[in-house]
């Protein structure tokens, strides 16, 4: 699974890294940064959730 970000799209909400902050960070004015691309195993169900809450739908995952 990988994790992909519209950085265009993300408005720095914070869900995603408050959710799983071992994937997602954000930059100096809030926005997500990955920290990884490809998701560790294990962790799908956590990439999965910061990519649910995201209300911008900013973040996507493909398999």
């Amino acid at each position: 699974m990988r994790i992909v970000l519209d950085a265009e799209l993300c408005q720095g909400h914070g869900r995603c890294y408050s959710l799983a902050p071992d994937l997602f960070d954000s930059d100096d004015v809030g926005h997500c940064v990955l920290l990884v691309d490809a998701v560790p195993d294990g962790r799908e169900a956590d990439a999965r959730s910061g990519a649910e809450n995201c209300p911008e739908h900013a973040l996507t995952l493909e398999d």
